[in-house]
C-alpha cells in the first residue's frame, strides 16, 4: 500500500509538472497546480485500490493517472477570448 501511494504521488507530480510546462498560459500558479496533481493521483489510487483490491499496482497507477489528469483539467482556462454572439444578431 505504501508503494502504491508513493508511486501515485510521484506520478501525480510528474503529470502536474508536465502540465505546468506545456500549458503555463492556461493554468493558474504552479503553487496550486502541483498539489492538485498529487492530491488527484492519491485519491485516484485510493479509489482504484478500494475497488480492485491489492495486487494490481499497474491498474492502481492507471486509475491514479486518470483521476490526476481529470483534476488538472478542471484548472484549465480557455485558450483565447471567448467570442460570444448576441442572441439578436
Amino acid at each position: 500500500m505504501l508503494l502504491e501511494a508513493l508511486s501515485a504521488a510521484i506520478l501525480g507530480l510528474a503529470l502536474a509538472w508536465a502540465a505546468v510546462h506545456r500549458l503555463p498560459h492556461r493554468l493558474p500558479a504552479r503553487v496550486l497546480v502541483l498539489p492538485t496533481g498529487i492530491a488527484g493521483a492519491l485519491f485516484g489510487a485510493f479509489v482504484t485500490h478500494t475497488a480492485l483490491g491489492a495486487g494490481s499496482l499497474l491498474l492502481v497507477l492507471l486509475g491514479s493517472a486518470a483521476l490526476s489528469a481529470a483534476s488538472l483539467s478542471l484548472l484549465l482556462r480557455p485558450a483565447g477570448r471567448l467570442h460570444r454572439s448576441s442572441a439578436t444578431a
